[in-house]
């Protein structure tokens, strides 16, 4: 994985535009995710709040998330919505597993841990242990890399 696609994944774009005294968000890689602000100071935190509800739904029922990109309208404008890290690596973990086409057992088999602990890792509300993450990156033949940013 490269550097740009762990950027990529910690945001989705919102585009945002004005609705009569409303502003419309719409997330277009997330279909039927989107919200409303009244004001424009608050179309960030509707926006994290929507789509990171549409991400935890999607993460609980089992579902694939879909990456369209689609293009925005002329008169809608782009925002990045960063998503927090606990969805980040449950959207990761199911995504590794998923192109892989192994089953949370066949992981748990790898790391040597319970099906139960990997099944955590693709849920948003689970705490893992960052012993488990590096343990289950490692049967990935991955690197976990942590960062820091300062927040705007």
């Amino acid at each position: 994985m490269s550097t740009h696609e762990m950027d990529t994944a910690l945001q989705y774009v919102a585009y945002v535009r004005k609705e009569g005294r409303r502003y419309l968000i719409e997330f277009p890689d997330a279909p039927g995710c989107q919200t409303f602000a009244d004001r424009e100071a608050d179309i960030y935190s509707n926006a994290r709040e929507a789509i990171e509800g549409w991400i935890e739904a999607h993460l609980v029922e089992g579902m694939d998330l879909p990456h369209l990109h689609p293009r925005p309208k002329a008169n809608e404008r782009r925002v990045p919505i960063t998503i927090s890290p606990k969805l980040v690596l449950a959207l990761k973990f199911r995504s590794m597993r998923s192109e892989r086409g192994w089953s949370q057992a066949e992981i748990a088999k790898r790391v040597g841990v319970s099906q139960q602990q990997i099944a955590k890792l693709e849920d948003p509300d689970a705490n893992p242990t960052i012993e488990t993450i590096m343990k289950v990156a490692r049967a990935f033949d991955m690197d976990l890399l942590v960062s820091f940013k300062k927040i705007a």
